[in-house]
């Protein structure tokens, strides 16, 4: 049976993802402008930008508003292991992730009474955490916690330390997992298209007394991730010992 023609997109897209995998197109390179590439392809520029829109969502190229599309850098995948994640080791050319840390003090509403289990407008301190690899964002987290059990000492601003850490005893640590389109605010901060899947984590860790004292809502970009659960199995010895 005769296999159907690619379309117009889709044959552009393997042709630009061709020149990138034999290094005709190099990591960083910025790409010719979407007028001149239309007129290359013969095309109109709406279905330029979807052929460009699929490699964006594959994570081969990043479109930098007001600069034009350019070759990513091959980026590190991240492992998330049931409670937190961690990035691959660099490689001996390439730089560590760092991270800023942005501290606003704010009083709870709407999805936030609910995650952390308080009454409106109650007293919270965000953590709005962004890895970078080199100069391209990697992943996003925001960390919610009481205003009591913040760290006294941290200005509301932007932070280059860790994020202290003096929760009580947990208990309880719940995560759910699951896959959306980023919103526009994410695709903007993590610089991605957005048809780009996110893997989405809501981590809400509570004390022995049942108190939320943690909420994190971690932004983890498809291209770049991986969620990996173990479970590990006791097997139970029958008979008595003789």
């Amino acid at each position: 049976m005769t296999q159907p023609a690619p379309s117009r997109r889709h044959a552009i897209a393997e042709d630009l993802r061709n020149q990138i995998a034999k290094g005709n197109l190099k990591a960083g390179e910025r790409l010719p402008s979407e007028a001149h590439l239309a007129a290359h392809y013969a095309v109109s520029t709406p279905t330029l930008r979807n052929a460009l829109a699929l490699l964006q969502a594959e994570g081969l190229v990043e479109k930098i508003h007001g600069s034009g599309n350019f070759v990513r850098h091959p980026l590190r995948r991240t492992m998330y292991v049931g409670g937190g994640h961690t990035p691959s080791a660099p490689a001996p050319t390439e730089e560590a992730l760092h991270t800023t840390v942005r501290a606003t003090n704010l009083r709870a509403h709407g999805h936030l009474t609910a995650l952390l289990k308080v009454s409106p407008r109650s007293p919270l301190t965000e953590f709005l955490c962004l890895s970078h690899e080199g100069k391209t964002p990697h992943s996003l987290a925001r960390i919610y916690v009481p205003r009591d059990l913040a760290p006294a000492n941290v200005p509301e601003g932007l932070l280059t330390a860790r994020v202290p850490d003096q929760r009580p005893s947990l208990s309880v640590v719940r995560e759910t997992v699951s896959t959306r389109l980023p919103t526009p605010a994410e695709a903007t901060t993590l610089r991605i298209s957005p048809t780009l899947a996110i893997l989405s984590i809501t981590r809400v860790a509570t004390d022995t007394t049942g108190r939320v004292v943690e909420a994190t809502l971690l932004a983890l970009p498809g291209d770049r991730a991986d969620a990996v659960f173990t479970t590990h199995h006791t097997a139970e010895v029958e008979g008595a010992e003789r």
